[in-house]
């Protein structure tokens, strides 16, 4: 049965709604990346750019890198711009747009995220890059969708009898990474990490300027948190939703993360452009990799 015009949202050219893509403007390798402003210092390094595409904070570029087709993607801030951009990447490949109806024959995207983020152990340096093989979402965004089948429950429950998570808020949800990804953008340069994804930058990580927090222990309660060896290792605001919502839909997902600020210690990056420019090209160098 074809999907509804309000469920299926297609502009009048027949591109996505947000994205404003055509399913031929989109790579099967995509790295999504929340500042616009950061998809051409990921396209400066193609070969080649054939698609230049954008609506709101949505910003796309596709073109070859070394023979290999990629596309960079601006998602915007927090979990509930990537429900949006995931969902659309995926009707991209899987849905057929003049008949509505979905594909027989199902492509698998490779998405990583490329991002910035702060640590919260106090070992971890700033400008370190931080390969998130698992990642908790403080978010609600997956609870929407039928998924207890991919959340891993033991340390999810481990994670709320720690920090004796108050029940007026989300569930945190853990899901792993694609470990084939990781394995393809693993090296002696980074560090494999656990990634909390939270709902906001300031109270929600922990930080106060001028209204008092609801649990003062907060950043310390994630420090300290340990299961089986596996650790929190930083914050942000986009991975968990995006390894969860790629795991029910059957594409590769994995996160990259700059390591700008030091929550612990409190130090932020002297040069954060520089860290940032270093991890795109790490992950392009590894992405492209045969």
């Amino acid at each position: 049965m074809p999907l509804r015009a309000s469920e299926l949202i297609l502009n009048a050219d027949q591109s996505i709604y947000h994205l404003n893509l055509l399913p031929e403007d989109l790579a099967p390798t995509i790295i999504l990346v929340g500042d616009q402003n950061r998809v051409p210092r990921v396209s400066q390094h193609f070969d080649e750019i054939e698609v230049r595409k954008s609506k709101r904070e949505f910003y796309t570029h596709t073109g070859w890198l070394k023979g290999k087709r990629v596309s960079v993607v601006s998602t915007g801030i927090g979990t509930d711009n990537i429900d949006i951009v995931l969902n659309e990447l995926d009707a991209l490949v899987n849905i057929d747009f003049t008949t509505k109806t979905l594909k027989e024959n199902l492509t698998q995207l490779d998405i990583v995220r490329i991002g910035t983020s702060g640590a919260v152990q106090a070992d971890i340096p700033v400008n370190a890059m931080v390969l998130s093989e698992y990642a908790i979402g403080f978010d609600n965004v997956l609870h929407f969708y039928d998924s207890q089948h991919v959340q891993l429950h033991e340390i999810q429950q481990a994670f709320i009898d720690h920090t004796a998570w108050p029940s007026h808020r989300s569930r945190p949800y853990v899901i792993g990474a694609d470990p084939a990804l990781i394995n393809k953008l693993s090296s002696p340069d980074i560090i494999r990490g656990f990634t909390g994804t939270n709902t906001g930058f300031y109270g929600p990580q922990g930080r106060q300027l001028r209204i008092a927090l609801e649990d003062q222990d907060h950043t310390s309660k994630l420090t300290s948190f340990e299961f089986n060896g596996l650790r929190l290792t930083n914050l942000e605001m986009e991975s968990s939703a995006i390894f969860g919502l790629s795991k029910l839909m059957g594409h590769r997902a994995a996160s990259m993360n700059c390591i700008l600020a030091n929550r612990v210690t409190g130090e932020f990056s002297q040069n954060p452009a520089a860290a940032v420019d270093q991890i795109i090209a790490y992950t392009l160098a590894k992405l492209i990799d045969s």
